[in-house]
């Protein structure tokens, strides 16, 4: 055996001199030679032996992903309740069981274990991305050990061990690859490369980037193409997934701007409601000379009036009705607080593969030398148009040059391509294969016809090393040729001459280089096709056919294009004051093309990941604000940008589809996953799924997001004035020394419930506003409590406490009992708090018109269904017993209507001072 296991670096222990044990730094295994890593790793060219094996294992462990302590379930329930409006809530249930009034209770005790229920589903989803990035590991491994190629348990690998890969393996460890014959890795998940990438056993620089290192296997990713060997380097957490694992564990997952809101609104309601609460015991007993029975009472009915029972319940509904408008819109959402959240986005991070464009290669265009061609149409539907000078050609195939071209490619090609039953279009293969398949059909060409007329005899297939593939094709009269395409700097060095319309002339390198630049810098891969004629009734092919003497035919530029929807989703965003950014592990070039497609506002320069690494944070952040491009990044790259932006107080939307979007899909106020390539991975992680990878969705959720905090904060100054209005009823009660109170406890807890459940209720399905999408994001400091919203409460307030309390003054002195005049001081506040509702459909536009009256049939519904609940509390026997309430007449009815009207219009004059008072300044 070669070596020995003292050579095997471990990233996290010191040097030791006995083998076995795990020396310092773990070397870059890409940046030794093949028989060097071999020797380093202790391993041999016939694999370990069985006792060698297990002795490695006892040492470095089973290969697998460590599993992540977590909090049991009791726990994690229990933790639901620690919050200060929680509290409250809960003290509101227990006043009201020491009140003996079961059924309210009850109702709020069910609010918060409801809201308990679903935080405790929500966190425990969140232990569910390193559950999906474990199971991308793959169960078993074929390896060598004492020369005999057996396949074991893939938890039983070993730094040292002989791996062999074939097509649809997925990669058991982190191998140094030591053979590759046509091997190409699927490696999307983890570095964001949207093709398979060819491997090669030639050591690498140190400083190439994930992405780039073409030596190497990682863990986790799928043999699509040929078979390699390759020796174990790292296993379970040391591999790069396990790298990301880690880092998924330790990334802290931030609150949402409101619940941090709403949290410190619970603790100043709390500590306001004890103070009002204490100060008025104090002054009961003391000033108004109440027992100390009596003000505490009177203080639990304070108490009971300030609470805003409802309130959770509602934040909760009006969440949920915005994740099913967004689901509507292809945009799932996994975590209720999200839904708020995208209100405040003004940063999206985006990835380009299938969010940006389209995840389908296309042909953008074709160079014959004589002529540049363009091509309409996108993605693997045949249908477009080849353009020249702006000009669509009519009839393509007559163009000598591109007819020859496009043959070329179309027999030169092993991919098919096929219309499913829904009317789209599939590629069995390559997609860069099927993209020139396409190509040619849109030309009119017919590739079953052309396989008939010259069939294909042999075929040297692609493979990384020689970088082209060639077919031999004869004719039915004897003809045999050969087409060839590949890489243009491979095939450049194997052409003598060039296809003209003087026959073939010399080939004109330099020219073709430039050509081939210019479309490298439009963002496009290039592929260039060639001929050669051979002997008649020749049929094989060997390498020596196709070194030299070949004709160039042309040049194809294949690329992801934009999707049309994500360019109009862009200008959205710019209009609405947010900033998209992309980040991908593509190469530079192709990324600034698709940002200058997309339109993203800074396209001219793209960072690199080398160049990312070279900035400290201060030079990062400066550069972040203002580039707009990120490329060959990797994930610690991607987790640093989301931090440093969110440091910079902005909220940050990060996509992605791959395990290494995960940890920066974590750490992102919002993360979005990709639904339909994303992996399982990235959807644990996000908070978000599109269910069409579309960016288009998001920007549409982010128009439902604002919608829903507006919404929200519409039902908050709805149901705020109703708690401060009843507060006040029953402080002025105090204050004038009443010892019959307006309002019993049992009596404010019925019109907090009843009008949250029905009226507040109403107000989350209010539609977005006009120009939603046309102001700036909110700054998520910013308190929902702002000067304006605290005016409005107190002056609705005020408005409510003294009608209700006028109402209840006169019918005492019109001689009504105790009994009826509680029963006009409930309706009335409840009438006031209907005619208050279409005053906070709209905070500061006016509502006297059509639209503000009736633009929401779900007003008019609750508002119904108001009106017939409180002729049950008046009326019905039951409800008169449980409430203390009593039958009042028509006249009565009118009064408080009258009465109840008036905030309407008094509002609605308030709003027309706050305008007239913005656009003085």
């Amino acid at each position: 055996m070669v070596g020995s296991i003292g050579g095997w670096r471990s990233r996290r222990e010191r040097p030791a001199s006995a083998a076995g044990q795990k020396p310092s730094a773990e070397p870059a295994w890409y940046h030794l030679s093949a028989e060097e890593a071999l020797a380093r790793l202790g391993g041999s060219q016939e694999g370990l032996s069985p006792d060698e094996a297990r002795q490695r294992l006892a040492t470095h462990g089973p290969n697998r992903l460590p599993e992540a302590k977590t909090r049991g379930p009791w726990l994690r329930f229990l933790a639901q309740f620690h919050n200060v409006l929680i509290y409250v809530l809960l003290a509101a249930g227990l006043v009201t069981t020491l009140l003996q009034h079961w059924l309210d209770a009850g109702v709020i005790f069910a609010v918060v274990l409801i809201n308990a229920a679903i935080g405790f589903v929500q966190e425990g989803k969140a232990e569910d991305a390193l559950k999906a990035i474990r199971n991308m590991l793959s169960p078993q491994a074929m390896v060598w050990r004492n020369a005999r190629l057996v396949t074991v348990d893939a938890a039983e690998l070993v730094p040292g061990d002989l791996v062999q890969l074939q097509s649809g393996d997925k990669v058991p460890a982190d191998l140094r690859l030591l053979r590759a014959k046509g091997l190409q890795i699927e490696e999307a998940p983890l570095t964001g490369e949207s093709l398979p990438v060819d491997k090669t056993i030639t050591a690498l620089p140190a400083e190439t980037p994930l992405a780039d290192r073409r030596c190497m296997a990682y863990s986790g990713t799928l043999v699509t193409h040929g078979q390699g060997t390759g020796v174990v380097a790292a296993t379970g957490a040391e591999t790069e997934i396990g790298r990301i694992s880690a880092m998924v564990a330790n990334v802290e997952q931030l609150t949402t701007p409101l619940l941090r809101q709403m949290a410190q609104f619970g603790r100043w309601l709390t500590a306001a409601i004890l103070v009002l609460a204490s100060a008025s015991f104090a002054f009961g007993v003391m000033v108004r000379s109440y027992t100390a029975a009596e003000m505490f009472l009177a203080s639990v009915g304070l108490a009971v009036a300030a609470i805003p029972e409802g309130l959770p319940a509602i934040m909760t509904i009006t969440l949920a009705i915005g994740v099913q408008r967004m689901a509507a819109r292809n945009a799932i959402i996994r975590r209720l607080p999200a839904v708020e959240t995208l209100g405040t986005v003004g940063v999206i991070c985006s990835d380009k593969t299938g969010t940006l464009t389209r995840n389908a290669m296309t042909v953008a265009g074709v160079d014959t030398g004589e002529r540049a061609f363009t091509l309409s149409g996108t993605g693997y539907d045949p249908h477009g148009a080849f353009m020249h000078d702006g000009q669509a050609l009519l009839r393509p195939q007559e163009d000598a040059r591109l007819a020859e071209a496009l043959h070329a490619v179309m027999l030169c090609n092993d991919a098919s391509l096929e219309q499913t039953d829904a009317g789209s279009w599939r590629v069995h293969g390559d997609p860069m294969e099927g993209a020139l398949l396409v190509a040619a059909l849109k030309a009119g060409l017919d590739p079953e016809t052309a396989a008939k007329r010259y069939p294909r005899t042999d075929l040297i297939p692609f493979e990384s090393g020689h970088k082209f593939m060639a077919t031999l094709h004869h004719s039915h009269t004897g003809e045999s040729f050969i087409y060839v395409k590949g890489a243009p700097e491979a095939l450049l060095d194997m052409c003598a001459t060039q296809r003209s319309a003087h026959g073939d002339t010399p080939l004109e390198r330099d020219a073709w280089e430039g050509r081939m630049e210019a479309m490298a810098a439009a963002g496009q891969r290039v592929l260039a096709v060639a001929v050669k004629p051979t002997e008649p009734h020749r049929f094989e092919l060997d390498f020596a056919d196709v070194d030299a003497d070949l004709t160039l035919l042309g040049l194809f530029g294949l690329m992801d294009p934009p999707r049309e929807e994500a360019i109009a989703a862009v200008r959205t965003c710019r209009d609405a004051g947010i900033r998209v950014k992309m980040i991908t592990g593509d190469h530079a070039a192709t990324a600034r093309a698709i940002a200058r497609q997309v339109g993203l506002e800074s396209s001219d320069e793209a960072l690199r990941g080398v160049e990312l690494d070279a900035l400290d944070d201060e030079q990062l952040r400066q550069r972040a604000q203002a580039v707009d491009v990120y490329a060959r990044v990797t994930p610690e790259h991607k987790l640093r940008l989301v931090q440093l932006l969110q440091e910079g107080g902005r909220v940050v939307a990060m996509t992605g589809d791959g395990v290494n979007d995960a940890p920066a899909l974590k750490r992102a106020d919002v993360g979005v996953a990709m639904g339909i390539n994303g992996t399982e991975a990235a959807k644990e992680a996000a908070e978000m799924v599109l269910a069409d990878d579309n960016f288009a969705s998001i920007a549409n959720a982010v128009e439902e997001g604002r919608t829903v905090y507006d919404n929200l904060k519409k039902a908050i100054l709805f149901i705020l004035p109703t708690n401060g209005g009843e507060a006040l009823v029953v402080l002025a009660a105090i204050l004038f020394g009443f010892h019959e109170f307006p309002l019993t406890p049992v009596q404010i807890l019925w019109v907090n419930m009843i009008t949250a459940v029905t009226l507040a209720l109403a107000l989350a399905f209010e539609p977005p506003e006009p120009g939603v999408m046309s102001r700036p994001p909110r700054d998520a400091r910013q308190p929902v409590l702002t000067r304006l919203f605290l005016w409005r409460i107190g002056y609705v307030s005020l408005i409510l406490t003294v009608g209700t309390f006028g109402l209840f003054l006169w019918e005492q002195f019109q001689g009504a009992s105790i009994e009826q005049a509680r029963t006009v001081a409930v309706n009335t506040l409840v009438m006031f708090e209907i005619f208050y509702l279409f005053n906070s459909r709209y905070m500061i536009a006016p509502v006297l018109n059509l639209n503000g009256l009736f633009g929401n049939r779900y007003v008019l519904y609750a508002v119904a269904l108001l009106i017939l609940f409180q002729l049950g509390f008046t009326y019905l026997p039951p409800l008169q017993a449980l409430f203390g309430t009593a039958p009042i007449d028509g006249g009565t009815w009118l009064r408080i209507v009258v009465v109840a009207s008036s905030v309407l219009f008094i509002v609605e004059r308030e709003k027309a001072r706050v305008r007239q008072l913005a656009m003085q300044t």
